[in-house]
């Protein structure tokens, strides 16, 4: 029950996100499932290997391969499913955690939680990287085939 709650949850915030970034009807409950499917991936790695970072890494892996696949289906471009699909990944506690601990001078607490929030934010950035050069290789080795089928006639 609690895993189909944050499915729900993150589905409905990236569907928000979604509307507010102006993707196109047709569009936007496949990019809530792509947020809602990262999330869950995030969620149950948090929960059996106790590191929010290697499950954020691994949950925007899973957005920007998912995202790279509908963009090939769909015929779309791949941001309009990865950009609201990573929103709820982004560490917007640890970073609002981080500045209230240094507001209130607890630095050392301070420098545990930004440390972390900067190594969250680091995985998702290498997360997308990978899947977007991924998808990059695989169009162009498509491309490649293409042409040499186009050449033999």
């Amino acid at each position: 029950m609690f895993y189909i709650k944050q499915f729900i949850y993150g589905f409905l915030s990236t569907m928000g996100f979604s509307i507010i970034f102006n993707t196109s009807r047709e569009s936007i409950s496949k990019s809530s499932l792509n947020g809602a499917i990262g999330w869950i991936i995030y969620i149950v790695l948090t929960d059996t290997l106790d590191s929010s970072v290697i499950a954020a890494f691994f949950g925007a892996l899973s957005v920007g391969i998912l995202g790279e696949l509908f963009a090939r289906f769909f015929k779309k471009p791949a941001t309009i499913f990865i950009i609201p699909g990573i929103v709820p990944l982004v560490p917007g506690s640890g970073m609002y955690y981080t500045m209230l601990a240094i507001t209130e001078k607890r630095f050392i607490e301070a420098a545990d939680l930004g440390s972390e929030t900067l190594f969250i934010a680091a995985s998702i950035a290498s997360a997308l990287i990978v899947s977007i050069s991924i998808g990059k290789l695989l169009r162009t080795s498509n491309f490649k085939k293409l042409n040499k089928k186009k050449k033999n006639f």
